[in-house]
Formats: C-alpha cells, structure tokens, sequence
C-alpha cells in the first residue's frame, strides 16, 4: 500500500503502518498520532452481509449531497467517495478513500494523479465519479505495477463465499467517523468524534471495526480474517519496508 501510495502522488510524510493490536497500548505504540485512516480488511460474514442489505437499502443513492459544490464553498469539506466499477481493485479504491479525504488530503502532492483526481472529482454526481476512475489508465497501471509486489501467493477461487473479503476505509472528516467502501451505496456516517480522537480511539474503533467484528461475534461466528492498517505521519522510527 505504501507503494501504491506513492506512485499515485502521496507525500513520504504519511505512510501506512501495521496494526497488530486494537487494545493493548504497547502495541499500538509505533504508530504516531493521530492516525488519519484505517484500512481495514473484513471477511463477509452472514452477519455483516445482512447488516449490508439492510443498511444500503436505507442509504439509496445519497451521492449528491457529498458533491464539492461551487467554487467557494463554505460548508463542510465534502466527503469524495467513489462507487467501485472496476474487477478485484477493492484495495485500491481503499487506498484512494484514505488519502483524499481528512487531512491526508494535505499531504497528496501538487500536480499528481491524486491531485488531478481530487479536483476533478468534487463536482461530480456519483456515476461520473465512478467513470473517472474506471477510465484512467493512470490508475490501472500504478494498480497494476504494485499488485505482484507482495510475497503471498494468489489464491485459488474454488470457493468464492469463503474467500470474499472487501476493503473498508475509515477516515476522520469534519469531526466524523465515515467508513467509505466502494462497494456500498454511498459514505456512511458513523456519528461525531471528539476533537482529540482520531480512527485508533475506542469510539472510533467501537463504531468501525469492532463494530463489525462484534455482528459476526454475536452470530456465533468465529471468522478471524480481520485486518487492518493505519495511515499516519512517518516517524523517524518508522520501517522502511511497505505495509
């Protein structure tokens, strides 16, 4: 992701780390604060699938309201979320969740793909966001590029109910929780965070991840393909290695 992130125009001051504990203070303690993002990726439990339904159906198709508006605005900065159109870059499109909104967004460097991405997509409705993406062959290729970096060999989709999992980004915007997923209808809201808590903090965490680990938990599963990292600011201590 690291990779990825730098090839699609983000600054070397933000990079992802590993998180290897919600809970234990000693673990969590490599990442600096506050954490911008967390990209997190889920197993589609029965639970969370029916939690899905049910909350899309809800949702509808609420793209309008996140546009960026005229020149000027003086609202809330909008939430940029992309509907994803395009095969197996779930990843990606988290990657891309994470960096251009909050105050990542800061970091995207001037004239890089983000940037132009950015721009060019805060006035768009929701299907012609998604064009954007699927019709740039800048994006395909740097996804493309960093796709065989890893060392996990690829899976074999015999069963694609057991393997289906999905990339989920939660993001610090506008003082709210917002978990963005190419996948669902729309952003959705996940209620008001305090000024000193970022997407690491227990109401975060509580309203995010654990949130959905806790459906699975509650439905007598015990699926453990949960994983996550943190987007935050590069540290002198920081690995070198991508996340």
């Amino acid at each position: 992701m690291n990779a990825l992130a730098k090839e699609l125009g983000l600054s070397p001051d933000l990079t992802f780390y590993d998180v290897y504990s919600l809970d234990e203070p000693d673990l969590l303690a490599h990442i600096p604060r506050p954490a911008y993002a967390l990209l997190v990726i889920f197993p589609l439990t029965p639970a969370w699938r029916r939690d899905r339904e049910a909350e899309d159906a809800a949702l509808g198709d609420s793209a309008t309201y996140y546009r960026g508006g005229p020149a000027g605005n003086t609202g809330p900065e909008p939430i940029i979320w992309f509907k994803q159109t395009i095969h197996d870059a779930c990843g990606s499109y988290g990657l891309v969740h994470c960096v251009v909104n909050g105050p990542a967004a800061k970091h995207i460097l001037p004239g890089s793909f983000l940037d132009k991405l950015r721009t060019a997509a805060l006035p768009l409705e929701r299907e012609e966001r998604a064009k954007l993406l699927y019709d740039s062959e800048e994006f395909e290729r740097a996804h493309q590029l960093v796709a065989g970096l890893g060392e996990s060999s690829v899976p074999v989709l015999r069963n694609r109910e057991r393997l289906g999992q999905h990339f989920v980004a939660y993001v610090k915007a506008n003082g709210h929780l917002w978990e963005l997923e190419g996948s669902r209808e729309g952003p959705l809201d996940r209620g008001e965070l305090d000024e000193g808590e970022d997407v690491l903090s227990p109401k975060a965490l509580a309203r995010g991840l654990k949130r959905v680990m806790r459906l699975d938990a509650d439905a007598g599963g015990n699926d453990l393909r949960f994983s996550c990292i943190a987007l935050a600011p590069r540290s002198r201590e920081s690995v070198n290695g991508p996340a």
